[in-house]
């Protein structure tokens, strides 16, 4: 992060007021800045620069999917990371987990189990 002089107190990031120091909002009003600390009403290009934002969202392709006839859908990736562990319904030597804590914080997580192969699901309190 570059540290620019601006026309406050002392060298800021960019974001943050150059008289307290303090985080800025983004704008409240158009084409100004206003700091909750000391109320000063900053331009947003003073304060901010150049600040571009760029996110990608992916969507799930539809045609990795395999469904079945019915209301069922079979998903072929697992539902979380794979531990060598055999399933009392197939035998398979590899289930998914995923953990979450579902009793009070001083106890262990909940351990959710699913077979690759049929998925089968079981829990296990840790």
């Amino acid at each position: 992060m570059d540290l620019k002089k601006e026309s406050g107190s002392f060298s800021t990031a960019p974001g943050f007021c150059p008289d307290c120091g303090t985080i800025l909002p983004l704008c409240t009003e158009i084409g100004r800045v206003t700091c909750y600390a000391c109320e000063r009403k900053w331009d947003p290009e003073e304060v901010f620069g150049k600040m571009d934002i760029s996110y990608q969202v992916k969507f799930r392709d539809r045609s990795t999917l395999n469904a079945k006839r019915g209301d069922e859908e079979e998903d072929d990736e697992p539902e979380g990371p794979i531990v060598e562990r055999q399933c009392p319904q197939c035998k398979n030597n590899k289930m998914s987990y995923a953990t979450l804590q579902m009793r009070s914080a001083d106890e262990g997580q909940t351990v959710f189990y699913t077979c690759t192969k049929c998925k089968f699901k079981e829990t296990e309190n840790s």
